[in-house]
């Protein structure tokens, strides 16, 4: 199965939230122009940035790229959905300023959304270093998780992320202003759909800064307790078994 790369395609909206993400974002703009899916807006949201990131994207002269520059500064998650609001795509995804896509990420996910008849799906990814440098840690991902099943493993990475918006509502996709909102937004959904559908491909890069790993993984353990606890209102016995699965599940997908 093929797609014939024409406006006739369904749109793709890319949700990029900027916070002073300026040594990073020409690094962004060009994985995305790199696409060989080529119907799609970027949908830039600046944060408040106190970088020069907005004149980098002002620069483009894409008319598929577009800026939304917010008066107050709220967090990722006020922020993207912010984008979600103005976006006109059948499909959404999300991409962090600092990760980047294999060319033919949109092209093989949407192939695989439609052979799956899929309203939400994610794929594999590897963790890059400080200058996106693939550094061989790769993350394979199941056929499919349901809402049970993800309470116990949080794999699904925000920058592999698609929704069918044929198939969900916006309010459905919408983020909660909670620690670790993404995570949050996936159950909230997979408990209106049966299953979230993984492509078993590396087509994106997770960048993560040597100085910021340790801090990151104690932050995940108290945020995913927090879910957990706060968000889904498991009691501590189930909040217990399900944190034992997903701290066994980070464990092996660092390994």
């Amino acid at each position: 199965m093929s797609i014939n790369r024409t406006g006739r395609n369904p749109l793709v909206s890319i949700i990029i939230p900027v916070f002073n993400a300026e040594k990073f974002l020409r690094d962004t703009i060009s994985t995305i122009k790199s696409q060989t899916y080529t119907n799609w807006e970027a949908i830039f949201v600046d944060d408040c940035s106190t970088d020069n990131g907005t004149k980098i994207i002002k620069s483009e002269e894409d008319p598929r790229i577009k800026l939304i520059s917010k008066k107050v500064n709220s967090g990722s998650a006020k922020t993207r959905n912010v984008g979600i609001s103005k976006a006109k795509g059948k499909y959404i995804c999300f991409l962090d300023a600092d990760d980047s896509w294999k060319p033919e990420k949109l092209e093989k996910q949407i192939v695989f959304m439609k052979k799956t008849d899929a309203a939400f799906s994610f794929t594999g990814y590897e963790f890059a270093d400080e200058n996106c440098k693939p550094n061989g840690k790769k993350v394979f991902v199941p056929e499919k998780m349901n809402y049970g099943q993800a309470l116990k493993n949080t794999t699904i990475f925000i920058s592999t992320v698609m929704f069918d918006m044929s198939k969900l509502s916006k309010e459905d996709i919408t983020m909660p202003n909670v620690r670790s909102e993404d995570t949050a937004t996936w159950w909230k959904v997979l408990k209106k759909i049966d299953y979230a559908y993984g492509l078993n491909k590396i087509l994106s890069y997770y960048r993560r800064s040597t100085n910021t790993k340790s801090a990151n993984k104690l932050k995940a353990i108290s945020q995913t307790w927090e879910l957990y606890r706060k968000v889904e209102k498991l009691n501590f016995f189930k909040s217990s078994y399900n944190f034992s699965w997903y701290a066994f599940n980070a464990v092996r997908r660092r390994m």
